[in-house]
């Protein structure tokens, strides 16, 4: 069953940056939350899990199956870009769900409030104060489609994945939760060694689309730029050529040792230091200093 949610139908706050008193997004929220559940609170049947993508989803909706929650996948993602990587992302999701019989709900294309949502943080690092509103934006969508049609659990599969700050993914989540009583959102372990492990098992099943960025504009700007200064072609959208490696997940050992921590850890490292680039490295400080906004220095 595929489902919809029209923009229209979405909560106009989705747009809007937060004053920064309430959400300090230059500080961030590092604390890791308290406690982990290892099943959704008692009585819990119903869980909307928010989907990035089929790769992400893969391990995690078979563990939520095992447990034998009933389970509606919701592919919320304004990010990504351009449309035809979206369409791929979300038609493969999409088919992933309904060869399991899973409802798949399939929300608007709502590119222009994300850049609303994120202007001004263009040039933020990765794992910055842009993800950050990225996770918030499409943790409230989730939160409010969750409330409004009976879900009281929902979490996402950003959680799941190494390039993701996994406190700032759940930070994320528990803001938008606590919008709304009675819907709570599930923290929980994703990344351990047998779910990693499975992750790519799956992938390498059904060869799912092997995506070679995060998703944004941004992201792709600085993969290219990381990828340039490796050496490495740049990313390739669509098509059955990847710029880097096979287009499909194939090997599981070979697909993960692509995306070792260590590559990951240098990755982060590089784009804290704006990749070496300097174009963008003025751009970042010059939002920075600029205070005419009556935002300060956290004036994103």
């Amino acid at each position: 069953e595929v489902l919809t949610l029209k923009a229209d139908d979405m909560p106009d706050s989705r747009k809007v940056k937060p004053a920064p008193i309430l959400i300090a997004y230059e500080e961030g929220q590092k604390d890791s939350p308290s406690q982990l559940m290892a099943a959704p609170p008692p009585g819990t049947s119903k869980v909307l899990l928010h989907s990035c993508c089929a790769p992400c989803s893969g391990a995690m909706f078979e563990e939520m199956l095992s447990k034998g929650l009933d389970v509606t996948i919701f592919f919320y993602n304004p990010n990504i870009h351009p449309r035809e990587e979206y369409d791929i992302r979300k038609n493969e999701n999409k088919r992933y769900a309904l060869k399991h019989g899973v409802p798949f709900v399939d929300c608007d294309y709502d590119s222009e409030s994300f850049f609303e949502r994120t202007k001004g943080m263009e040039f933020e690092p990765e794992r910055g104060v842009r993800c950050t509103a990225c996770f918030d934006m499409r943790m409230e969508v989730t939160a409010f489609y969750a409330h409004k049609h009976g879900f009281d659990c929902f979490t996402t599969t950003n959680a799941t994945s190494r390039w993701k700050d996994v406190d700032q993914v759940n930070d994320s989540g528990l803001r938008a939760a606590s919008q709304y009583g009675g819907v709570t959102y599930w923290v929980y372990n994703w990344q351990t060694d047998s779910m990693t492990k499975r992750k790519y098992e799956i992938s390498a099943e059904e060869r799912f689309y092997k995506q070679e960025y995060c998703g944004c504009m941004h992201s792709l700007r600085d993969s290219n730029l990381w990828r340039k200064k490796e050496g490495i072609p740049p990313v390739k959208i669509g098509g059955e050529e990847a710029g880097l490696g096979t287009r499909y997940f194939e090997d599981p050992e070979v697909d993960a040792e692509e995306e070792n921590q260590e590559v990951v850890d240098q990755f982060f490292a590089d784009a804290a230091r704006q990749f070496d680039n300097e174009r963008l490295r003025k751009q970042f400080e010059g939002r920075k200093k600029s205070t005419s906004d009556g935002y300060g220095l956290n004036n994103w």
